[in-house]
This record gives structure tokens, C-alpha cells and sequence, in this order.
């Protein structure tokens, strides 16, 4: 895809709930900048689906915080010859874990996981160091994408520009509903938006980062936008503020 705007290093930061449709936007969007695309959500994913795949008490912080140090966890651009519509492949200990680490119990569980403090602290810290590094131009990318629900207010507070995308329930659902449908399996919509409204609130209570848009953040309501409408939205501000604001660091 042709680059529209030739932007200088920068990290853009997109937070916002669960099926707002920060992943496609911003896939597409580092696409169109020559970004990389980091959704940091599949982290937590990983380890939730690590403790699964273990038999850890995903209730039990002290155990799942322990795995989440001995866990060697990856995330790369899909090779050349996957066709299997992933934005990025994730590696838990070199095993691919992309399809693995979406199904619903990994959604069941994953607030829970992402809630505990020193898991938070350990991935934060990793997210830190792959904005920062290509942030600042010392990727093999022009800058990156970050994708989550505490980039623009915890991980990286510096971001050039921050977003944050949100959506109704309903739609949100129908969108969880439409995905994981197409992927074969047998899925109900009413308890998809259930164990959303609970990721909702779980998100936002929570002591350590809550879900919530940074002050200087931009809100785009997603539920009657195409992705292509929303990418275009942030290419408008991107040309605006990225192009204007000091590389990161």
C-alpha cells in the first residue's frame, strides 16, 4: 500500500475496550505509515494462555506472576507465505500460540491475568522497550503502532499522538461474534457480550492502570465507522501532530 504521509520516528498509541477495532485500525494504519504494529494485548494473552495450557490457578497472582518471568515470549510480522488473516504471529517458548491465545477462555480469563500487578509491571516493561527502541528510530521500522488499554497513560505517556477507540457493546459483540464465527467455531453472541461487559468493568475497577483515555487523547466512536474511515481519521492527525512533534527519547 502506497505511503501517504512519510512521518518521522514516533510512537501512536491506541488504547480502548475489547472489539472497539483497535487491531484492524491499527494494522492497517502501520501499513500505510511503514509502522510497526505492536497490539501489547496479545502479551497478557500469551501468559493467560500459558497458565491455561499449565494448569496454573489463573486465581493464583504469586504462580501466574512467576510464569510470566520464565516465559519467553515473541512477536513477529507474519512470514511471507501466512494466509490466515493474522496481523502478527505470537511465539510463547517458540511455539505458535496466534489462534491459540483468542479463543473464548483465554477471553474469560485474561482481565484477571492483566490485572496483577507485577505481570503488569514485567510486560509493561517490555512494551516500553519496543516502543522506545523503534520510537525512536532505532527500528527496523519508520515508528510504531501500539495497540492496548494502558499505552497512552502508562506505557507510553509520551506518545506523539494517542487514541482512543470505543464502540457499543452490542456492536462490539457482533463484531466478537462475526470473528470468531468465521473461524469455525460455535460461538453464542449473548455470552460473547456477557464476558465483554465484564471485561468492561474489570478493566476499568481495576487498581493498577484502569482502562480510560488519557487526557490528551483523542475518542473516535468506532460503531458506525469502517476501519478505513477510522485509519483515515488518525492519518489526518498523524500528518498533523506526529510530523510536528520531537522524535521519542
Amino acid at each position: 500500500m502506497t505511503l501517504l504521509v512519510p512521518l518521522q520516528p514516533a510512537v501512536i498509541a491506541i488504547d480502548g475496550p475489547g472489539a472497539s477495532g483497535k487491531s484492524t485500525v491499527a494494522f492497517r494504519l502501520a501499513e500505510r505509515i511503514d509502522y510497526l504494529f505492536f497490539d501489547t494485548g496479545v502479551l497478557y494473552r500469551a501468559v493467560t494462555w500459558a497458565a491455561l495450557e499449565r494448569s496454573i490457578v489463573i486465581g493464583d497472582e504469586a504462580a501466574v506472576t512467576e510464569l510470566t518471568r520464565t516465559l519467553a515470549i515473541d512477536v513477529a510480522a507474519p512470514s511471507s507465505d501466512t494466509a490466515d488473516g493474522r496481523h502478527c504471529t505470537v511465539l510463547v517458548d517458540g511455539r505458535d500460540v496466534t489462534w491459540l491465545i483468542r479463543t473464548p477462555q483465554v477471553d474469560q480469563h485474561v482481565s484477571t491475568v492483566s490485572a496483577y500487578t507485577e505481570v503488569r509491571q514485567i510486560l509493561s516493561d517490555q512494551q516500553r522497550r519496543i516502543g522506545a527502541r523503534y520510537g525512536s528510530g532505532q527500528g527496523d521500522r519508520a515508528g510504531v503502532v501500539m495497540v492496548g488499554r494502558d499505552i497512552g497513560t502508562v506505557v507510553m505517556p509520551d506518545a506523539a499522538l494517542k487514541i482512543y477507540m470505543v464502540a457499543s457493546a452490542e456492536e462490539r459483540a457482533r463484531r466478537r461474534y462475526l470473528e470468531q464465527t468465521e473461524r469455525g467455531r460455535a460461538v453464542s453472541y449473548a455470552e460473547i457480550l456477557q464476558d465483554l461487559l465484564r471485561r468492561d468493568q474489570l478493566d476499568s475497577e481495576r487498581v493498577v492502570a484502569p482502562l480510560r483515555p488519557a487526557e490528551d487523547a483523542f475518542v473516535i466512536d468506532t460503531s458506525q465507522l469502517a476501519p478505513d474511515e477510522v485509519v483515515q481519521r488518525i492519518i489526518d492527525l498523524a500528518t498533523k501532530r506526529v510530523a510536528k512533534t520531537p522524535a521519542f527519547g
